[in-house]
């Protein structure tokens, strides 16, 4: 299914008047809800894992330099993250690390996760997509603020799966 044929779902389900529709094919789910006609629509996409998921690819995180403090060379930097698992964005959008402004957080440094759990949502096309860790282990750093853009492959999390 193509952002097109989502697009126009949307609209469907948004002059049907009903309040809650779920599909779910092969590989992803779509709920859309809606609450009443004034109230904006929240549609969640969540991909289905695929049965051999691709391994995890261990990177070091991207080196900004501090003002008066030492600076670490890249190549110590790089052994250093190295024992960490890199999780990256799947897709382009806004990085968000609650479900809405008046929850909390999902995950802190230092939160011990789980595979399955939910580490941020990313939003494209007004579409809110939770993103799932696919690794057990410790949050040891977060590399995107709340609220920001992110890239395909970006990193977002460095994980410590010891």
């Amino acid at each position: 299914m193509d952002i097109r044929e989502i697009q126009n779902l949307i609209k469907f389900v948004a002059k049907s008047g009903a309040t809650e529709v779920k599909l779910e094919m092969d590989d992803f789910k779509i709920t859309i809800k809606t609450t009443d006609a004034g109230a904006a629509e929240h549609t969640y996409i969540q991909q289905v894992p695929m049965q051999a998921a691709m391994p995890q690819v261990q990177a070091a995180a991207p080196v900004a330099p501090v003002a008066a403090t030492p600076v670490a060379t890249p190549a110590a930097e790089a052994e250093e993250n190295s024992k960490f698992i890199t999780v990256k964005s799947p897709m382009i959008g806004t990085f968000y690390r609650k479900p809405s402004p008046d929850k909390p957080v999902f995950v802190e440094v230092g939160s011990s996760i789980g595979k399955g759990d939910t580490l941020c949502v990313i939003e494209a096309m007004k579409l809110f997509n939770e993103i799932e860790s696919e690794v057990s282990g410790k949050i040891v750093k977060i590399l995107v603020d709340d609220a920001s853009p992110v890239e395909f492959d970006q990193p977002l999390f460095l994980v410590d799966p010891s």
